[in-house]
C-alpha cells in the first residue's frame, strides 16, 4: 500500500501548527517561571479579602484623635 505525498497546503498548515504549539508552550513556561519567582521571593502576598488587617491601616502621626 502506497501513501500519497502530502499536498503543499498540508505541509504549510503543519508548520503553522508547530509554530503555534511552540509559542503556546513558551507562554506557559513564562507564566510558570514568573509564578515560581513570585512565590519563592517571599514577598507578602496579601489580597483584598474584606477584613481589616492592622498592618495595612496607616499609622497615626501626632495630632488628636476624633
Amino acid at each position: 500500500m502506497s501513501f500519497r505525498p502530502d499536498h503543499d497546503l498540508h505541509r504549510r498548515r503543519f508548520s503553522r501548527n508547530v509554530g503555534l504549539g511552540v509559542t503556546l508552550v513558551a507562554f506557559v513556561v513564562l507564566v510558570f517561571a514568573l509564578t515560581v519567582v513570585k512565590v519563592t521571593r517571599g514577598d507578602p502576598m496579601q489580597a483584598f479579602d474584606h477584613t481589616v488587617r492592622p498592618e495595612l491601616v496607616p499609622a497615626q502621626t501626632g495630632g488628636t484623635q476624633p
